[in-house]
């Protein structure tokens, strides 16, 4: 054996495997791509969540709102005929009580602001006045289907994606157009920005990045979901947020059973002031 066939075969001259070793910012970068897809993952979590609060906290006060301000004037009429009766001044002062919490008729400008836009009287409001089927509410939560669209859009182009500061911008205005037809529930246009995204230009693949920079990206990640756990539990906690966690699967259901509810509490107060010859 030769002098240089020795030296090609020494132990622990591992050269070949050296250059296949993994670099030490691959773990982190792996890290920081894990955190970017679960980031996202929280904020269509949180997204979803809000448009439902938002359909349904405007469901409930166009639904149940007439039935509440009827049975604050049912209870102002009772508390008025009581005191009528007995002329006590605890009844009187119960019943000036019940009336201030009546709501006052609005003015002109309440009444029609449904019905006015810039130009001239609302669709709605025409389909009204001339007999034509009036678009129905929208559900509280938008189909499923509507979710999907909207859910792979936004994993697809998440500003956190970017690698630039210019394509984090166009991200930004596009998920902008993704949340407003989500908020919608428009399933068509959801469709027409999954073509214009998939037709538009694909972002640059990213370079290596130094260990700085991935471990700020971390920490800003993390602020990141501070931040919308925040938003999260407000959501949860408001008064809208909890009623929706009572029916998750079908919070347009709890809306009829809510108004079955007042209509019948409206049904005995009607009754309770008959008793008493209120109007």
């Amino acid at each position: 054996m030769s002098e240089q066939q020795t030296e090609q075969t020494v132990p622990g001259d591992s050269g070949a495997s050296d250059s296949g070793a993994e670099r030490p910012e691959a773990r982190l970068e792996r890290a920081v791509r894990a955190a970017e897809q679960a980031l996202i993952e929280f904020e269509i979590a949180v997204e979803t969540f809000r448009v439902e609060v938002e359909n349904f906290s405007r469901l409930h006060h166009q639904k149940l709102g007439p039935m509440y301000s009827r049975l604050d004037e049912l209870d102002a009429l009772i508390a008025e005929a009581k005191a009528a009766r007995s002329g006590d001044p605890e009844d009187l002062r119960r019943a000036r009580e019940a009336r201030s919490l009546v709501m006052p008729m609005p003015g002109v400008d309440e009444l029609f602001h449904d019905w006015l836009d810039s130009d001239g009287i609302s669709d709605d409001a025409g389909a009204m006045l001339t007999e034509r089927p009036v678009r129905p509410p929208e559900r509280v939560r938008p189909s499923e289907e509507v979710r999907r669209l909207y859910r792979d859009l936004v994993r697809q182009a998440h500003p956190d994606l970017a690698q630039d500061e210019a394509e984090r911008t166009r991200r930004d205005e596009f998920i902008a157009r993704v949340n407003a037809a989500y908020g919608r529930g428009d399933e068509r246009l959801l469709r027409g920005l999954a073509q214009e995204w998939a037709d538009g230009p694909e972002p640059e693949a990213a370079g290596p990045s130094e260990s700085e920079e991935l471990y700020a990206r971390l920490e800003w990640l993390s602020r990141r979901k501070e931040l919308l756990a925040m938003v999260a539990k407000e959501l949860e906690d408001s008064a809208i947020g909890s009623m929706l966690r009572m029916a998750p699967e079908d919070p347009d259901r709890l809306l009829d059973e809510i108004a079955e509810q007042l209509l019948a509490t409206v049904s005995e107060r009607e009754a309770e002031l008959a008793g008493l010859g209120g109007a």
